[in-house]
């Protein structure tokens, strides 16, 4: 029993001090960045608590953004609470690089010529002669780790003088150059089951079947995106930051 400061007694429950002992291990570097943590099994003997007592335990590391568990694999740390204040979803800039928890080594891009619908004429908030629908597979090690499917308006690739078979112009332009270009973006988030559909070319690591879907349109001025974006981050490697200022 633990004693409160108003002398009631209270009894802590027991997912909650085995979150306390790893989350304190986690800190101390007894399980550092990138480690993976004992099985299940494992850690349940050790903390004599049943596998759904650790379960509940893990799920709050992995809100906490301490733990992930990569299914058939087991659970990995990912990284440590950092108390700096980083950028998040409130600045523009790749969502990627900002919500995966998994370090990219590779993008592998890939583009087709599409006529327009009423879908594009929306979202691109324009008609255009052609839209170019553009897939990049963000991979780490060798393996797909996440996905983005990008629409631009043919009107905008004259515009901003893209050579469409140059592809590191074009990766330049998706990764960094129009996060430069835009003065404001509309950003949503939900929750999605597509993100590994039979059709696509890769199956993202751990075969998720639930992911973060980050729809972002991006702005140089008034009237129309330049491109419009949907990025598909694997749930158990979503970390999502936003930091809010009065």
């Amino acid at each position: 029993m633990e004693v409160n400061q108003a002398g009631f007694k209270e009894k802590k429950p027991l997912y909650i001090k085995v979150y306390d002992e790893l989350y304190k291990q986690i800190m101390n570097g007894t399980y550092p960045c990138d480690s993976q943590l004992p099985t299940e099994t494992e850690l349940a003997k050790t903390f004599k608590v049943s596998r759904m007592t650790l379960r509940q335990a893990l799920a709050l590391l992995q809100d906490d953004g301490l733990v992930r568990s990569v299914h058939g694999k087991g659970s990995f740390v990912t990284r440590h609470r950092q108390a700096n204040k980083t950028a998040g979803l409130e600045k523009i800039g790749n969502p990627i690089y900002k919500c995966l928890a998994e370090p990219i080594d590779q993008i592998e891009l890939d583009f087709r010529l599409d006529l327009e619908s009423e879908y594009t004429q929306e979202i691109l908030n324009r008609r255009a002669a052609a839209v170019v629908a553009i897939e990049r597979w963000y991979k780490s090690k060798g393996v797909a780790v996440a996905f983005a499917f990008t629409f631009m308006a043919i009107e905008t690739v004259s515009e901003l003088n893209l050579d469409l078979q140059d592809t590191s112009q074009l990766m330049d332009l998706l990764e960094n150059r129009v996060y430069e270009m835009a003065h404001s973006a509309s950003i949503e988030i939900k929750r999605s089951s597509a993100i590994n559909s039979p059709s696509q070319k890769y199956i993202i690591a751990g075969g998720a079947d639930q992911c973060d879907l980050i729809l972002e349109s991006l702005y140089a001025n008034e009237e129309h995106p330049i491109v419009y974006n949907k990025f598909y981050i694997p749930e158990e490697s979503s970390v999502m930051k936003i930091n809010a200022v009065k």
